[in-house]
């Protein structure tokens, strides 16, 4: 029987159209607008001005904290100028125009697609490489690697876990990663693994990626202790701690990271990263997108340098269907509406969903019935229709007591409401609100 976590979940319609489709690299275009918050913390400073020249790889934003991650240039050109640019939440943030000359690298990147396995760095070593490099979690989140690879004092990591699940309806780029560079995944496992000092990996991917599974059960052997866990396909499998639940049978306690129960968990695209971070003194400067949607008519997998515009990519994948309503960046569970198709790619963005008009407008809220579905449903097994009631009327302490700040905002609760009441919109609101209260409380 396949694992899977034990509380909540759904299964929605997985229209995966892209999957099987080979990763295809997209034109650079004349210009790139590289946002200098690309990740969860401090946005970088910038270190380079109107004027100067740079190349693939070279560094452009610099951390100015713990909890941050450095941006580098993802083209050869000129530094047009630092500005504002909308990015993917709606704001204006500060960001890098550079002006495109050629495809120049930085003379330490390594291009070639030679398979590098053997890796001396100590652990230290390992982890000043991947902070260098700028590698953050690829499956969304964009917390920064090196983050997650001290763990706090007192805690000791005892397995890390690779998230190769992709449990978002539409999206494939994982899947398509994992289908072509298997051994530079486990190569990055291997390098993971020997960054936080365990022995034991488990790599789990959703039972949807036979093809996937097959291989890296069968890759996987020549790579000591690192196992392949088939999962049912379960939304919203890939949070970590519904994955922990699922793979080792430990749950998170309320308010406490994954390394309280021993557990590092690392996206397979990060795993990826940080293989080309160490072996091959890559920066995260490009990633693969997943561009999709019913009526797109080439639905595909690209690989993108960051700061192109989301627009190249629709052109790719056929250009902006007549029937668009909406775009997501992301997939339709945890993706973000975008303002602009003008907004640059960045290390976190998964995929572009274009979404029919016909299924892009809500329908109007009615009653709750008390049907308890939402509960049923909610993975951190909290009761959403309440913590909903409790954000309409400011209810603060008592969204608190009801654990508000362990939603891990996957929309199961939305997207089984009866009454279509928008539950997860006003969790949200009230999440932060919560949070900000918190934070002042400690200040």
């Amino acid at each position: 029987m396949l694992k899977t976590f034990r509380i909540g979940g759904i299964h929605p319609k997985e229209n995966k159209f892209s999957a099987g489709k080979a990763i295809q690299p997209i034109a650079i275009p004349a210009q790139v607008i590289i946002p200098l918050t690309q990740h969860i913390g401090a946005p970088c400073q910038p270190v380079v001005k109107k004027g100067d020249k740079v190349k693939v790889g070279t560094l452009i934003g610099k951390t100015v904290g713990f909890v941050s991650a450095n941006i580098h240039s993802s083209v050869s050109g000129t530094v047009l100028k630092i500005d504002k640019a909308l990015d993917v939440s709606g704001y204006k943030r500060d960001a890098v125009f550079i002006q495109v000359e050629g495809d120049q690298w930085e003379e330490k990147i390594d291009c070639s697609e030679t398979l590098v396995k053997e890796c001396t760095l100590s652990s230290k070593e390992i982890i000043d490489k991947i902070s260098e490099a700028g590698v953050v979690g690829m499956g969304g989140a964009t917390f920064p690697t090196h983050v997650k690879l001290i763990p706090p004092p007192g805690t000791k990591a005892e397995t890390l876990i690779v998230n190769a699940v992709e449990c978002e309806p539409y999206l494939t780029s994982d899947h398509q990663l994992m289908m072509e560079r298997t051994e530079e995944i486990l190569v990055g496992t291997t390098i993971l693994m020997k960054a936080i000092n365990v022995d034991k990996a488990v790599i789990g991917i959703e039972n949807n990626k036979k093809d996937a599974i097959s291989k890296f059960t069968t890759t996987a052997k020549s790579y000591p202790g690192i196992t392949i866990q088939p999962l049912k396909v379960q939304y919203p499998q890939g949070g970590e701690k519904q994955l922990i639940d699922a793979v080792v049978r430990r749950q998170v306690p309320s308010g406490a990271l994954p390394i309280s129960v021993g557990v590092v968990v690392q996206n397979v695209g990060t795993a990826f990263a940080v293989y080309e971070a160490v072996q091959k003194n890559k920066p995260l400067v490009e990633r693969i997108v997943t561009v999709t949607g019913k009526d797109v008519k080439n639905p595909c997998n690209v690989l993108a340098r960051v700061g192109i515009p989301v627009n190249n990519l629709i052109d790719i994948a056929g250009g902006l269907p007549e029937t668009t309503g909406k775009i997501v960046c992301g997939g339709p569970m945890m993706g973000k509406a975008i303002a602009s198709v003008e907004i640059p790619v960045t290390k976190g963005t998964s995929g572009i969903l274009i979404i029919p008009t016909f299924e892009s407008k809500r329908d109007r809220m009615k009653d709750c019935i008390r049907c308890t579905k939402c509960i049923h449903v909610c993975p951190m097994g909290l009761n959403p229709t309440l913590l909903m009631t409790l954000t309409e009327y400011s209810e603060w302490d008592r969204a608190e007591k009801g654990r508000i700040t362990d939603c891990i905002e996957c929309g199961s609760c939305s997207y089984t409401c009866p009454s279509d009441r928008p539950l997860l919109d006003y969790i949200r609101l009230g999440k932060g609100k919560v949070m900000g209260n918190i934070r002042a409380r400690k200040n």
